[in-house]
């Protein structure tokens, strides 16, 4: 098929390579100019000098960017996505954003007869560089089964949720189970470590009981090395919390843990860890402790 791909970050740029893998005619675009010359170096295919320009002809038109106001900024307007899309075409967005822009875009797609999916990812930098992502999805069912085969790319798990808006809501559910499974790691390592255990041998333990869990598996050794420059930003998470205790407020649900630690995650910005990986939360015991 011929698609683009908008936003070349650290999770569009692997994901547009598994597209231009997989045989489709990829045309990509980027803020920064630079690295879709980059990526047109590395894996064939085009660049388009604005959204636009890129989305035209084109079938499917992907899109990962940082938040609401990054969307809007690459999908509307006289040079975004949306200016030069086909009726019959899709735009299939992978931000992590709120179900709201999500519902908004939606209505704009409709009315020009482009088909729309919400379409947030999980796992990371490591999942799309080896394109086993988990893709929430919400839009109607046509729409989904139309742009599956394309997304499976880079995807081991593609699951339609639900309708225009699914997708994000079910981002912010995942995001709210990652804050308390992240946290009660970095109380228990914290605690091993007080009680002068062997921690690895046992997280090697305790692994293979109930309470093994994905964190468990890949970033327990970073917090007993204290080594958290790489993996998904703080910055990030954040802003992924306050989407969802933003809609919590809207469906009136109560998110007391997810609050506290969304405010922990404010401590480690505070000692520098901005950039640094969300289990980064066991720094923040550590230079409590001192």
């Amino acid at each position: 098929m011929k698609v683009a791909f908008i936003g070349l970050g650290v999770m569009g740029f692997p994901m547009a390579g598994f597209l231009a893998k997989a045989g489709h005619d990829v045309t990509v675009y980027n803020r920064t100019t630079q690295t879709a010359k980059r990526w047109v170096a590395q894996y064939g295919g085009s660049r388009g000098a604005t959204p636009a320009q890129a989305a035209q002809q084109a079938e499917i038109v992907f899109c990962c960017v940082g938040n609401d106001d990054d969307l809007r900024s690459v999908i509307l307007g006289d040079t975004g996505a949306l200016a030069g899309m086909n009726a019959g075409s899709v735009l299939c967005d992978h931000t992590t954003a709120s179900a709201d822009v999500a519902r908004e875009l939606a209505t704009l797609c409709q009315h020009k007869s482009i088909g729309f999916l919400d379409a947030p990812v999980s796992g990371g930098q490591a999942g799309a560089e080896n394109g086993v992502l988990t893709v929430m999805i919400g839009g109607d069912q046509q729409t989904f089964e139309q742009v599956k085969p394309v997304i499976d790319a880079y995807a081991r798990c593609a699951e339609l949720i639900g309708e225009v808006g699914s997708g994000q809501l079910a981002k912010m559910v995942n995001q709210i189970c990652i804050a308390g499974v992240v946290q009660g790691l970095a109380e228990g390592i914290h605690f091993a470590k007080a009680a002068n255990l062997d921690v690895a041998k046992v997280i090697e333990v305790i692994s293979k009981g109930a309470a093994q869990s994905w964190q468990m598996e890949n970033r327990y050794q970073a917090m007993i090395d204290n080594q958290y420059e790489f993996g998904f930003a703080v910055d990030w998470m954040r802003k992924d919390l306050a989407i969802a205790l933003n809609e919590s407020r809207q469906n009136q649900s109560m998110l007391p843990l997810t609050a506290l630690v969304d405010q922990f995650y404010g401590e480690v910005q505070n000692i520098g860890g901005s950039r640094w990986d969300t289990s980064s939360l066991h720094a923040r015991l550590e230079n409590t402790k001192k």
